[in-house]
């Protein structure tokens, strides 16, 4: 992700004691990730749905207060690939990971760890032990969401706690016995908690305190008044593509990728923009259109007012539907479509 930072003259006054920094914001898939994005920010700019792996890359959503600056990487579910493409979702929250002063884990409280949750935990083992620039982790906070559906007792919620901070166990494993450690609860890593809901916003404050804490002390690297580094054609792009997995359910989930391919104002009041909708297989592109192009015509409509909203003027939106023949798993595809395979600069 390039960044646009502040000059020294562009600088405004900050107290002494100010921070700033990356927190990465990792966790399985359809865990809430972009709902507490979103909560945080108090403005929509990740798109979300029920389905999982609604986010390929990484967003960036910029909290400034007066005395911090916290620089949320809201990142792809990380799960076990099965293609091209899953392939460059889990390598891009893997190097944010690499990027981050703080990582904030989404959990959900009300389940123990899952086959997924065990995966995020080795892939931080992984990146922490492998032979090739191993890092150091950073300050890590497990973050319990959905707390406004939990319903156990301090018991339980101890308990849930124990369970993933086993998964960790090996942060205080010396680094012969790391991989084969066992879970010492005299000896736990340095991990902190945050119990929060995303949707109801219960708990959120404490979050960001402890978040605040962690932080580095450092400039304001973006203006007062920034929340994101998205181009909005990529945000409108988002838009579509959101509407399309609401309104399409499980027909055609993550077959689709959308490119804007024209984003011009046409006078101040009026901006025409013409989207391709990509999809694999040829009755993928029936499904989408829809019964005399019906189906299209719903996404474009739910589209539009979000999309207005974003830009601020009346949008002109075109959409079209094409047949890229297995584009997650060919990666010149991917490439024009956004998804490069080399690391993302900050």
């Amino acid at each position: 992700m390039e960044t646009d930072l502040l000059t020294s003259e562009e600088m405004p006054e900050i107290p002494a004691n100010h921070r700033s920094g990356y927190v990465a914001v990792i966790g399985r898939p359809n865990v809430g990730k972009s709902t507490l994005l979103n909560r945080l920010l108090g403005q929509k700019i990740a798109i979300t749905s029920p389905k999982p792996q609604t986010t390929r890359d990484t967003m960036l959503g910029i909290l400034t207060t007066d005395d911090t600056q916290m620089l949320f990487l809201d990142t792809p579910g990380i799960h076990r690939p099965l293609h091209k493409l899953g392939e460059y979702m889990v390598q891009v929250a893997a190097d944010t990971v690499e990027d981050a002063d703080v990582v904030l884990w989404l959990v959900d409280i009300n389940v123990p760890p899952t086959a997924e949750d065990s995966a995020i935990a080795e892939l931080l083992h992984q990146l922490t032990t492998r032979k090739r620039k191993p890092i150091r982790l950073p300050p890590l906070i497990l973050g319990f969401n959905q707390a406004d559906r939990w319903t156990g007792d301090a018991a339980v919620t101890a308990t849930r706690e124990h369970e993933y901070r086993a998964l960790l166990g090996w942060l205080h494993a010396a680094p012969q016995a790391r991989g084969g450690a066992t879970f010492d609860e005299a000896a736990a890593p340095p991990v902190s908690t945050a119990v929060f809901s995303a949707v109801s916003g219960a708990g959120i404050d404490t979050l960001l305190g402890t978040l605040r804490e962690l932080l580095p002390p450092g400039p304001r690297y973006y203006a007062e008044d920034e929340i994101t580094d998205a181009p909005v054609r990529y945000l409108a792009g988002e838009i579509v593509r959101e509407k399309a997995l609401f309104l399409l359910q499980d027909e055609v989930p993550h077959s689709i990728a959308v490119e804007v391919d024209e984003f011009t104002e046409r006078g101040p009041n009026m901006t025409y923009i013409s989207a391709v909708i990509y999809v694999e297989r040829d009755s993928q592109k029936g499904i989408v259109l829809g019964a005399n192009g019906a189906m299209i015509k719903r996404i474009g409509q739910a589209a539009r007012p979000e999309i207005e909203n974003l830009v601020g003027t009346k949008v002109y939106l075109e959409l079209w539907v094409k047949v890229w023949e297995r584009w997650r798993r060919r990666e010149n595809m991917l490439k024009q479509l956004g998804y490069a395979t080399e690391k993302k600069k900050r």
